[in-house]
């Protein structure tokens, strides 16, 4: 199958060009604003392109020409006080890639959506495919995601359509990334290496769930590989609760009003100390749990890694300054998010590391 890869530089990037290399009877092309250098991204072809750029429809069409299918990876989640930024990438460039793949005329679109494209839902139980996907007003995160499926449906007539809805991705080479992108410079994370969070925010809405990107990896290549079409969550068990926290990393929980949860993210993302906003503890509380059973009986998929094991791998991953050799997974200490770039000015929430 010759398959073209949109954003194959980052976390579930690297996971799925692992997965495509190790199955050895794919063409693989990578897309991606800057290039990568390490070894896990050799052996495919490589092509350049900013998909916010106006010309972006013309070079991907031409990049997409005779590929089987195309999977939409490209989204930025910094910087966070640059929303032109990430509305040209996330809603202007997957219009690129989605029209790109139509004048193209690929067979397959499978596409990176989220757990956040969902209207909030309960924690209590969990919900299919079918609830609303309307997202969290408060997260533009959220909105874009609803933007981007509304695109989707748009097309899904003309070319078979996948997206894939996780709920956090996790893995070990992305700790210093995720480090970055969502706890910033000021985070104590080496004292991960002891395996100990002493203090735990405690909400009854704090309930979330997350994947291994390995397993992420294996749904898309499960979905290239049939003939599916529509939306499958995917996640792993167990839920992620304060208390599985507080068990992993042998803290205890301190419960933590929801108001001032998202009032101490607004302050400290406003004087730039961490570099995500208040939306995001919004869809943390609101976003519902999600019932993979699609996934299961349709593409056969079963995570292999649960959910406690993936957050402990990462913990480690942030703790060693784990990385990979691309621009997104890089370890640079002078990015926004790393200490040594704050003491140079490059302040959390700004700059752009993709």
């Amino acid at each position: 199958m010759h398959v073209v890869v949109v954003g194959a530089s980052g976390n579930v990037g690297t996971a799925l060009l692992r997965r495509l290399r190790a199955d050895g009877n794919h063409r693989i092309v990578g897309v991606a604003r800057r290039l990568p250098s390490g070894a896990e991204y050799t052996g495919m072809g490589w092509r350049s392109c900013d998909i916010g750029a106006p010309d972006a429809v013309s070079a991907l069409t031409g990049i997409f020409a005779g590929a089987d299918a195309v999977v939409h990876l490209g989204w930025q989640i910094q910087p966070s006080h640059d929303r032109g930024q990430l509305r040209r990438t996330n809603v202007d460039g997957s219009r690129a890639v989605i029209d790109a793949a139509v004048q193209a005329g690929v067979g397959a679109l499978v596409v990176a959506s989220s757990v956040g494209v969902y209207a909030p839902g309960p924690k209590d139980r969990r919900v299919d495919e079918a609830w609303p996907a309307t997202g969290v007003a408060a997260s533009s995160y959220s909105r874009d995601k609803v933007t981007l499926e509304g695109m989707l449906d748009a097309v899904d007539s003309r070319l078979r359509v996948v997206r894939l809805r996780p709920g956090l991705i996790f893995q070990r080479d992305a700790g210093t990334e995720i480090a970055r992108y969502f706890l910033g410079p000021l985070a104590p994370v080496r004292l991960l290496r002891f395996g100990r969070v002493p203090v735990i925010p405690d909400n009854p809405r704090l309930r979330l769930q997350a994947v291994h990107a390995d397993d992420v990896a294996d749904a898309y290549v499960r979905a290239l590989t049939s003939d599916v079409t529509g939306a499958f969550n995917i996640a792993a068990d167990p839920v992620l609760t304060p208390a599985v926290a507080a068990s992993l990393f042998h803290g205890r929980t301190v419960p933590v009003p929801a108001s001032l949860l998202r009032g101490g993210a607004a302050a400290s993302w406003w004087l730039r100390l961490q570099p995500v906003d208040a939306g995001w503890v919004q869809l943390a509380l609101s976003a519902p749990l999600l019932d993979t059973t699609r996934a299961a009986t349709e593409l056969g998929w079963r995570p292999t890694v649960d959910a406690a094991d993936a957050l402990r791998e990462l913990a480690m991953g942030m703790a060693h300054h784990a990385h990979a050799g691309s621009p997104p997974l890089s370890a640079n200490p002078m990015s926004p998010g790393r200490l040594p770039g704050l003491l140079r000015g490059r302040l959390p929430g700004t700059g752009n590391p993709y």
